[in-house]
């Protein structure tokens, strides 16, 4: 770290800063940390610390106007400190307002004699987003947004990482927000059946509500599990789920069937809790669909080397219980697992049952088909979330189910603006991150159906810190990172941008390991720089 004045500037941003000509530094005015930008030749302050979970943006990705934290890739305007991507929810405090933390955009409430009622089904990322985005838009008219939790929206992707958590620790927004702003928030109730010719909902109470637009966002349930009936099965939905799963594996033996990002982060978790720990997946590694070999590989070792058991392509074929609960777990290969809590991480079907008598569009797997702009196939209807299947633009428009927070939230937004003829197109690039003993892999992108991947610091690979790059038609299609902060997000950036990052490109090696980092960043950067002038 270096000083110059009162500015306390870190080494990665003085590469940053003057190698590309990317014009942000981190400065501290008594005990706050301000993010200091220029430009087009027009200097700004800026809050440094990201409102998602307060990275230092200061060490993140500045394009254009636009800085991306480097830890879950949220936007924001380094002019005006507006919030442009998700996860964030909130916006950066600028000039005056530096010693917030954070800061709501303007947003508007209901207006008396204005009719008009937009109905959002499901209580999670994408019906908030959608909510607030209507009241930042000057929206008037009533909105209900109505959940089967009995929580207010809250950040589901902490379950998995601190299941002994608070509910109230993780809700977004208070119930006094609903009130100021006009938005009626209806817990504990379930849609039953929809007719879009009438424009009603029937809710399980009886409860019929006219609309006159519909956001469908009700997400996805867990598969049903044989033996579920037993009282020592887990499955991991909600904040409860979570403190019970939490509860009952202290000093137990558990079994986890599943290696995708619940069944590895609940096995992480469990580490240093209960008795012992044991992982059955299908796959031969890890992550394998999403990571691909390579990152599996190394996912399964920081983790067997704490301990946790691996039964890998393999699947379970009995559960063996007595006295009504859980006693040991059979498996293809003909092993037994003794267990006291078996946690089932696998899998998950569509909330979209109450749809399926009316003439709204549904893929083979009862997933809600939209268009770029979160429509369906029945006007005034629109869908976002786990529920949609949706034309991503990084992977050329294909249709695609992706459950992850922030692409939630995005299609929250878009579903909002075209809600209010504001014609907007999703772009958003997926982006989302998982927490193994303490360390954040970070992914970006869409690497499905990859043929190659490019290792980044191979040398480094068994010690941790690795960046992958997924190739397809010799073109990056995706990335993913452990200690390469802020690599991810410069991937992003430039899949956002519309160029492409070709596998020639990827190979860059003109540095040493030593300064990988900061001179990948800086080439990244290079490429947004030949169509943007800064």
């Amino acid at each position: 770290m270096k000083t110059w004045g009162s500015w306390r500037l870190h080494e990665t941003n003085i590469c940053i800063l003057f190698m590309c000509d990317v014009r942000m530094m981190e400065v501290d005015i008594g005990d706050h940390s301000v993010l200091l930008t220029r430009c087009n030749g027009k200097y700004s302050a800026i809050g440094n610390q990201c409102t998602h979970y307060g990275a230092p943006l200061s060490k993140g990705v500045l394009s254009g106007n636009k800085v991306r934290c480097p830890w879950h890739g949220s936007c924001f305007n380094a002019v005006t400190g507006d919030l442009e991507e998700f996860p964030g929810i909130d916006s950066l405090p600028c000039h005056k307002e530096l010693r917030l933390q954070k800061r709501l955009q303007r947003m508007g409430t209901a207006v008396p004699g204005v009719n008009h009622t937009i109905l959002l089904l499901g209580g999670g990322a994408a019906s908030l987003i959608c909510a607030e985005t209507l009241r930042q838009e000057n929206f008037g008219g009533r909105i209900i947004m109505v959940s089967r939790d009995d929580l207010l929206p809250y950040d589901k992707t902490r379950l998995s990482k601190v299941m002994n958590v608070l509910s109230d620790t993780i809700v977004l927004r208070r119930m006094e927000f609903f009130h100021q702003y006009g938005i009626e928030v209806w817990l504990r109730k379930a849609a039953v059946s929809v007719d879009t010719e009438k424009k009603t909902v029937t809710f399980d109470d009886g409860l019929v509500q006219s609309y006159d637009q519909l956001l469908l966002s009700t997400g996805s349930k867990g598969l049903d599990v044989p033996g579920i009936n037993l009282d020592n099965i887990k499955m991991l939905e909600t904040p409860e789920d979570a403190r019970q799963i939490h509860a009952a594996c202290l000093g137990c033996n558990i079994v986890l069937v599943g290696t995708s990002f619940v069944g590895m982060e609940v096995a992480s978790y469990m580490i240093d809790k209960a008795s012992t720990i044991t992982v059955v997946g299908s796959s031969e590694m890890p992550y394998q669909n999403t990571l691909g070999l390579e990152v599996g590989k190394i996912t399964m070792m920081m983790l067997s080397e704490k301990g946790v058991r691996f039964f890998m392509n393999d699947h379970v074929t009995e559960i063996k219980g007595r006295n009504g609960k859980v006693k040991e777990i059979v498996l293809k290969s003909g092993n037994v697992i003794p267990a006291d809590v078996l946690i089932v991480g696998i899998g998950s079907i569509p909330n979209s049952e109450y749809l399926q008598d009316t003439n709204i569009q549904m893929n083979s797997k009862k997933f809600v088909i939209v268009n770029k702009y979160m429509q369906t196939n029945v006007p005034d209807v629109f869908c976002a979330g786990d529920l949609a299947s949706f034309p991503l633009a990084v992977a050329k428009n294909q249709l695609v189910n992706i459950g992850h927070w922030q692409m939630a939230q995005a299609q929250g937004r878009i579903a909002a603006l075209n809600m209010l003829k504001k014609t907007t197109e999703l772009t958003s690039v997926p982006y989302y991150w998982t927490v193994l003993l303490g360390r954040t892999i970070r992914y970006a992108g869409y690497g499905e159906g990859y043929t190659e991947i490019i290792l980044k610091g191979n040398h480094e690979f068994e010690e941790r810190k690795f960046l992958a790059l997924y190739i397809k038609n010799d073109e990056v299609i995706a990335a993913v990172g452990l200690n390469y902060d802020p690599v991810v997000s410069a991937v992003a950036e430039r899949l956002l941008s519309g160029k492409v990052i070709t596998k020639k490109e990827a190979q860059y090696e003109k540095c040493s390991n030593h300064s990988f980092l900061s001179m990948f960043v800086c080439f990244l950067l290079s490429l947004l720089q030949r169509e943007q002038k800064f």
